[in-house]
């Protein structure tokens, strides 16, 4: 039995969320709302979480992506689906590792101290105390997921998959062991993938230095951006149609400092348009260089060792860091004339993702996964009619593009905390055994210390998490997955992986549709960052103004695929709509003399106002649903705020107070009946978007079920649709509309009676009019109302066209023509002064060439203003003058 949630007889007189929010997930949790029920028989409705990284806090940027999917989980829930939203988290390889051998380093540890065993051991700990933490923050935004499946990365159903992953592609020989350059991140000691590499671009230079030829006929011209890569320098190349060099190919060159010879090779990467169409050939630490010393056969020598430093290969700079070397051996090259320029230069550098060290292209033995074939498989795909759905469509040439000038993948870390590869070597032959265990005669094998990267287990997420490699239940009904949701700037970090990884090992896409968003930035534009300082903690917004506020804002701020600026101003104000929500909720329910859900009743007599309300209840839900199903957020915002704040608010419950205060009973019933099914039906609607507020009222009104949660997702009811009667209500919104405008450019109060008069153009609208009197009298306040057909317009009288009618208000009764004149001529007086005071001042010569330049333009500033204002006033004292 569901456990009954506590709730307000009397909704309290404020909005507070703190006080609201407070305790509420946990009931909804407790009552397991949220967990997939696949023996309802419902159709199944899926989403994984991106898991976010088990590291710490959560950031704006979750916070947006995670609102998306509870949106979308909490409406297929209501709309009858059995929906299944799987949380997880994952291990962050590198960002943990960083993180926990930063705590051992502030105890005086590292990780060798420590040991592989007891420093994962520290690791889990970590990971255990900081998932606590991301529990907490999801909790906090309210956020639907099933607790009962939470999978992390490296829980063993994971491992195993990750495992059964690695042994089939290595089997297929889609894994391989190689020694390539790759990028290598020297701050924590780990070879990083492609996409881990950012490019930044560097104020460096160009060093151009003459290299000897052995035989002392002269030297060859070479340029480069990092002149101690020299020291690993194996060979020069020339292009060998370049008719400079010819005479050259074969010969040697002395590399200096080194004395290595070196041969001049002919190869055709060589552009002989650029520099001096001779470059130095460094295999081991360029990637270009080392294709042209494998086509040569050139010795490759490797300089650095892993962090960085430079080895006992750099001669005399061994030990000295990589940049301190740059500048002592270009001290050194000059004094020996062999750097005879130094050129500068802006150029594109690659930074490591993870630490922010700039990486360095280096010669490692690691594991790589043969791209080609894999990726094919994806493009492929997108060929027929069962692609991935990106949504915005512009996505897809984003990810295509990537897997077609895909390169393969390098998937080897050198941490300790992850996958740690499924691969031994014989401790004598060097043999080499993958599989999912240990070899029998496991004494005489040594098992890989490196660990996978992290994308390599989450690319399995869609379905590891859901018990693959096994043929459990839950894949079974929960595979594929419907929606991804996630930001444009992992497409090629995680979406390509995931698909295909997914189309090798289950033949199915992973999901059917990808919702790809922005990037929050602050309200400027910038990215948010530490260095900046702009950054916004999620739960710092959510303390001040509650979790729906924050969630409504991130929601309808932006639309599918472009970036969102975070404004608290924008938050604020969400919060004051939810405040409008609350008070027009509170007056609904203290006017509803104790109704219960049975006593609704909308079949019997309407007035104009219930019939038009209920027809713009019907025009939301369609249009809110419709828009949803399309990932149109923003435009969902737009709609319900609308309908929410102009119709039902501002308009019905205005007009409701007439029959509630009034004496007829049934009207005052079918006005109550209206408000709890208006209010039932939009909690509903907009319960995806703020959970926490919408229960609580929802829970006040009259309604059926246990929780908002599971309530059924509205309807378009078209009994309840009166095209006519809204007509007619906008015509009576229109006509209270003009005289209010009117009221307001005369300065006239509403609190003051005066004469209206409204001519019909047909007898319809006359019909409707004379029908609803009642409505114009009480919100036009007339001294006397006149209604009839083609009526002259009275002398000297303020008008109106609205549709189907001519409104007239006598001037005579709104002001005293003549003391307006006279005011407004004291207005015109005033004006008048102030520009001929800033005039006289801007015409002096010595003030505009002597004040500072802010100050002169803030006078011309003034003198703009009040020209507009003195033109302002001429202009209606005219209109006076000829009424």
């Amino acid at each position: 039995m569901t456990e009954q949630m506590p709730t307000t007889q009397q909704m309290p007189t404020k909005y507070d969320p703190q006080s609201i929010e407070k305790g509420r997930y946990e009931w909804w949790v407790d009552n397991k709302f949220f967990e997939a029920k696949p023996e309802s028989g419902k159709t199944p409705y899926t989403i994984v979480i991106p898991p976010p990284n088990v590291t710490g806090k959560l950031h704006l940027g979750h916070a947006w992506d995670t609102t998306l999917q509870d949106i979308m989980t909490r409406m297929k829930r209501m709309q009858g689906f059995d929906a299944l939203w799987l949380p997880g988290m994952d291990h962050a390889g590198i960002a943990t590792q960083a993180k926990v051998e930063g705590k051992l380093k502030e105890e005086g540890k590292s990780r060798y101290d420590l040991g592989r065993e007891k420093f994962l051991e520290e690791s889990w700990k970590w990971k255990d105390e900081y998932a606590g933490h991301i529990r907490q923050q999801w909790s906090k935004l309210g956020l639907g997921l099933d607790y009962s499946r939470e999978r992390f990365t490296l829980d063993e159903g994971l491992s195993n998959a990750v495992k059964e992953v690695f042994v089939k592609l290595y089997e297929k020989k889609l894994i391989y062991r190689g020694k390539y350059i790759i990028n290598w991140d020297p701050a924590t000691k780990t070879a990083i993938s492609d996409i881990e590499v950012i490019y930044k671009d560097v104020q460096g230079a160009f060093y151009h230095m003459r290299y000897p030829l052995t035989d002392g006929s002269g030297h060859i011209e070479i340029a480069t951006t990092r002149p101690e890569t020299m020291l690993g320098d194996t060979a020069v190349a020339v292009h060998p149609k370049d008719e400079r060099y010819q005479h050259l190919i074969g010969k040697t060159v002395t590399l200096p400092i080194i004395g290595r010879e070196m041969e001049i090779v002919a190869d055709d990467y060589v552009d002989m348009e650029f520099g001096s169409g001779a470059v130095k050939i460094t295999p081991a630490h360029d990637p270009n260089d080392f294709e042209i010393g494998n086509r040569h056969n050139l010795e490759r020598v490797l300089i650095m060792h892993e962090d960085g430093t430079m080895n006992e290969n750099a001669g005399k700079y061994e030990g000295m860091d990589r940049f301190e070397c740059r500048k002592q051996i270009v001290k050194d090259l000059q004094e020996m004339d062999v750097l005879f320029k130094i050129e500068e230069h802006l150029h594109s550098v690659g930074h490591s993702e993870r630490s922010g060290a700039v990486v360095e292209p280096y010669l490692s033995t690691q594991w790589f996964v043969d791209m080609k074939p894999l990726a094919q498989q994806s493009v492929d795909l997108q060929k027929g009619e069962n692609a991935v759905n990106f949504v915005p469509d512009r996505f897809e040439k984003t990810y295509l593009h990537w897997m077609e000038n895909i390169r393969d993948w390098c998937i080897s870390r050198q941490l300790w905390w992850g996958h740690q590869i499924p691969a031994w070597y014989h401790k004598e032959t060097g043999e080499i055994y993958v599989g999912m265990d240990a070899p029998a005669d496991a004494e005489n094998w040594t098992q890989d210390e490196d660990v996978l990267d992290t994308w390599f287990s989450s690319a399995l997420w869609p379905f590891s998490t859901l018990g693959w490699p096994a043929d459990s239940d839950d894949l079974k009904r929960y595979y594929p997955t419907d929606a991804l949701v996630t930001g444009y700037d992992i497409i090629n970090f995680w979406v390509s992986r995931m698909i295909f990884q997914a189309l090798e090992f289950t033949g199915e896409k992973p999901f059917k549709d990808v919702l790809i968003h922005g990037l929050v930035r602050d309200a400027e534009g910038r990215k948010m960052s530490k260095s900046l300082g702009n950054g916004v903690d999620p739960m710092d917004v959510i303390a001040e103004y509650g979790a729906d506020s924050l969630r409504y804002f991130l929601a309808t701020a932006s639309s599918p695929g472009q970036d969102l600026r975070f404004s608290m101003e924008k938050v604020e104000s969400i919060w004051n709509f939810a405040n409008k929500i609350w008070n027009a909720s509170r007056f609904a329910l203290m006017n509803m003399d104790g109704m219960t859900y049975e006593e609704i009743d909308l079949s019997g007599k309407r007035s104009v106002a219930d019939s038009w309300i209920l027809t713009r209840l019907n025009e939301t839900i369609e249009q809110v649903t419709s828009l949803a199903e399309r990932y149109e957020f923003g435009e969902v915002g737009r709609s319900l705020y609308n309908f929410i704040w102009d119709d039902f608010c501002d308009w019905y419950i205005e007009m409701a107070k007439l029959p509630l205060y009034g004496e007829d009973e049934e009207a005052k019933k079918m006005t109550r009946s209206v408000l709890a099914y208006v209010l039932d039906n939009t909690m509903r609607l907009l319960h995806p978007f703020m959970p926490f507020i919408t229960e609580e009222i929802w829970q006040n009104l009259p309604h059926q079920g246990d929780s908002i949660t599971v309530a059924a997702w509205p309807t378009v009811d078209e009994s309840l649709s009166d095209q006519s009667q809204s007509t007619s209500m906008k015509l009576l919104m229109d006509i209270i509309t003009a005289v209010r405008t009117i009221r307001a450019e005369v300065q006239s109060p509403m609190s003051k009676k005066v004469p209206l008069t409204i001519s019909a153009k047909d007898a319809e609208t006359h019909a409707v009019l004379e029908a609803n009197a009642a409505y114009i009298e009480r919100f036009c306040n007339p001294e006397t109302l006149t209604i009839g057909q083609n009526i002259e317009a009275p002398e000297k009288s303020m008008s109106a066209v609205v549709s189907g009618a001519e409104l007239f208000m006598p001037l005579e009764g709104l002001i005293d023509v003549e003391a307006e004149l006279a005011r407004l001529n004291k207005e015109l007086e005033k004006w008048a002064k102030e520009v001929k005071l800033v005039q006289g001042k801007l015409s002096n010569e010595r003030f505009v060439s002597k004040a500072p330049e802010a100050v002169v333009a803030e006078e011309r500033k003034k003198e703009a203003d009040y020209l507009e204002k003195h033109a302002t006033v001429e202009k209606r004292m005219v209109e006076l003058q000829n009424l």
